[in-house]
Formats: structure tokens, C-alpha cells, sequence
């Protein structure tokens, strides 16, 4: 980097972005109106090509890549600022699916209220895959070139639990130096420099049937066994130490009149360190029944790890918090529940700063918005934490 960061480096950042605030909006709202939820090829591909005729307009490119995944959506992958050298790079992460069905844009169209804009999927994440652009664009636009080639990474099934853009993660976390994570802000526009790890089990139960009336001695049931084993599993929470487990899902039995044969159980385990996750692994595939005439089966594993606070972690934050100051932001922190990929880059030993996105709320949900007089202090923040790194 041959300049020095400064008040007024980042509020021509932030006017450029306020200057373009509704050119992005119209894009931002072009992405949304493409619905893309998780494994929707066609979907997945209209916001891709809506993302690579834009990304092209920048200066900085030096390539544009679609990963195709037969059958489910695209990966979209940028390099920029690359002069060819080998070198550590910073990767912005995000994923340009949504948890929302086909159809809900009809059923909640773009509508502004308030200094709010709501839409299915614009806060997590369709805003900030434009946000991500636009703050590119600023920073050609002034002639701010970081001092580290930049990766743009786009996953398209971060909401289905990443089972194909892992390895992009991975491979581009690797490489990476700092990794910024453009989900969403936490309330008040927090970023977060914690995430708790998740791990996704089922638990199968096979008992034995009998007539519930005639001869029920004769049964062993599979619900009965599966409902101790779920107070059980409550019993190995340890909430002082964040870790969860969730009995979300339970189905079995065949009918009022049989005692149970089968049943079927799935299973959320949330923790914030990796010691946590073997510990319950170890409970849950160690798992003996209460009944020994029933047979019990555990599958699964840690499906995320957690993206810890380390020394590295936190020093990305403050430098953040140091650029949010330039902005007259009191940038806060905290830790979070819910994984991202931000929680598969940190695992790879890079530094990771999440929750860079703009602020807003509902994420998921009917009520899903965003913050417009937000936008331009959130795309020059990240903008400006890029041009330091």
C-alpha cells in the first residue's frame, strides 16, 4: 500500500458509494428478483450472470470464474489487484443463495418503508454481494490499490451446509492472509468475531413391535427409548461453556395401537470450541440404550467448526474498529450462534472478520430488510478495511 489511510480517503470512499447508493439498489434489487434458493440451477445461474456482467466493468479484474454444479446452482469466483506474483491474498467471502422458495417475491414484493427496504433474501445476502462490487468499484475509482491481490468468492449452497463450495472455501482460505466475511451484521451493525461450530447427527432406534393391548410385554419401544435418550442428551448441554444440543426433528411408530419399532431422531449440537464438539461426539457415538432389547445407531459428525476469537481474529477487528472511527462508526463486536463459511476459512488458519454486510434485520424470515442510510458507511468501511490490508 503506498498511501496512508485517513479521514479523507474514506469519506471520498464513502461519497463515491453514496453518489452510486441507487444504481446499486436497482442491481441489488435485480438480484433479489432473481430468487435463488439453494440447489436451484436456473436460479443460481441468472444471479451469477447478473454478477459477471457487472464484475467485468472493474478496472482491477484479472479473471472471472463460474464452478458450475451440474444440477445445483454456480460458484462465482473473481481475482483482482493480482500483478502475478505469488502472495497472500484477502478473500471476500459471501454466497449469492437464499433459504427462500420460488415464489416468495410475489407473495412479499421489493418494498421500501421507512428507510427500509424489505425482500426475500436482500439482507442475507443479496445486498452484499452487490455491496462487495460497489466497494471494488470505489476503490478503482479512486486509484486505491491494496497492497494484497483480492479474491471475491461467491458460494452458491452456503445455506445448505456448503457440501460443494467447502472446498473453495477451503483452497481460497488457505491462501488468504485476512478473510472478510460480508454476511450480515449483527444488530447495531456489529461485526462478528465469534461463531459457534455445528454439528449434525440422527439417531436411529429399533425396537421391537408388539399389540399395545393384547400383548405389549412383548414390544420394545423404539419411542420410549428414543424420548430417555433425548433427556439425556438435554443432560450434556453445558451453556457455560455455549454448547448446545437440539432434539429438532423426531418421527416414529405405525400407528396408536403398536408399540413402536422404529424411531428416528435429528440432532443440532452448537459449540464454541473444538474440544466441546469431540466431547459430545464422543457421548453421542458412545450412546447406550436404557432398554438392552432395543438397538441404537448414531450418524454424523461436525458438520462446521467453530470460528474462534483468537489473537489473529482480534486484531482484524481492530483494525476495522480503527477504520469504522475514520467514519464516526463505533464499529461493536460479538459472537454468534448461527455458522457460516467465515467458520470453514478460519479453520484453514486465516484470519476472519464476519459480519461485514449492511445492516438490518429478519434474516430468513417474512420480515426481512435493510438499513438504506446504512449502505454507504458499511460499503466504505469495507472498502477502506480492504485498501489496508
Amino acid at each position: 500500500m503506498n498511501f496512508v489511510l485517513n479521514r479523507s480517503i474514506v469519506a471520498e470512499l464513502r461519497s463515491h458509494i453514496e453518489e452510486r447508493q441507487w444504481a446499486m439498489l436497482d442491481f441489488t434489487r435485480a438480484l433479489v428478483e432473481c430468487e435463488s434458493p439453494s440447489g436451484d440451477a436456473e436460479g443460481s445461474r441468472c444471479v451469477v450472470e447478473l454478477l459477471e456482467s457487472e464484475t467485468r466493468k472493474l478496472d482491477a479484474v484479472s479473471s472471472v470464474e463460474r464452478v458450475e454444479i451440474p444440477g445445483y446452482g454456480e460458484h462465482f469466483r473473481v481475482r483482482l489487484f493480482d500483478d502475478g506474483k505469488r502472495a497472500r491474498t484477502t478473500l471476500v467471502l459471501g454466497h449469492t443463495d437464499t433459504v427462500h422458495p420460488h415464489g416468495s417475491i410475489a407473495e412479499r414484493p421489493w418494498r421500501e418503508e421507512n428507510g427500509r427496504i424489505y425482500a426475500p433474501g436482500i439482507f442475507d445476502m443479496k445486498v452484499n454481494c452487490a455491496l462487495a462490487l460497489e466497494a471494488l468499484r470505489a476503490l478503482c475509482a479512486l486509484s486505491l490499490k491494496p497492497s494484497r491481490p483480492l479474491v471475491l468468492l461467491l458460494t452458491c449452497d452456503e445455506e445448505a451446509g456448503s457440501a460443494t463450495g467447502r472446498a473453495l472455501v477451503e483452497e481460497e482460505a488457505a491462501r488468504a492472509e485476512s478473510v472478510l466475511v460480508i454476511e450480515p451484521s449483527a444488530s447495531g451493525g456489529r461485526a462478528k468475531t465469534a461463531r459457534k461450530g455445528t454439528s449434525l447427527y440422527t439417531m436411529e432406534v429399533y425396537g421391537r413391535a408388539a399389540h399395545a393391548g393384547l400383548d405389549p410385554e412383548r414390544g420394545a419401544s423404539a419411542i420410549t427409548e428414543l424420548a430417555r435418550q433425548t433427556i439425556r442428551l438435554a443432560g450434556l448441554q453445558d451453556l457455560s461453556r455455549g454448547t448446545t444440543i437440539n432434539v429438532g426433528r423426531v418421527e416414529g411408530g405405525t400407528a396408536s395401537n403398536v408399540v413402536a419399532a422404529h424411531a428416528r431422531a435429528e440432532i443440532d449440537v452448537r459449540f464454541s470450541t473444538m474440544a466441546e464438539a469431540v466431547r459430545v461426539e464422543r457421548e453421542l457415538k458412545l450412546s447406550k440404550t436404557f432398554d438392552d432389547r432395543v438397538r441404537l445407531m448414531v450418524e454424523g459428525g461436525v458438520n462446521r467448526p467453530p470460528l474462534e476469537r483468537t489473537e489473529g481474529v482480534v486484531r482484524l477487528y481492530e483494525k476495522a474498529r480503527e477504520v469504522a472511527a475514520l467514519l464516526d462508526i463505533n464499529l461493536g463486536e460479538t459472537s454468534v450462534g448461527g455458522a457460516s463459511d467465515g467458520n470453514f476459512a478460519a479453520a484453514m488458519g486465516a484470519d476472519v472478520l464476519d459480519g461485514l454486510g449492511v445492516e438490518g434485520d429478519g434474516a430468513h424470515s417474512a420480515h426481512e430488510h435493510i438499513l438504506t442510510d446504512r449502505i454507504a458507511e458499511r460499503g466504505a468501511l469495507l472498502a477502506s478495511l480492504i485498501a489496508t490490508l
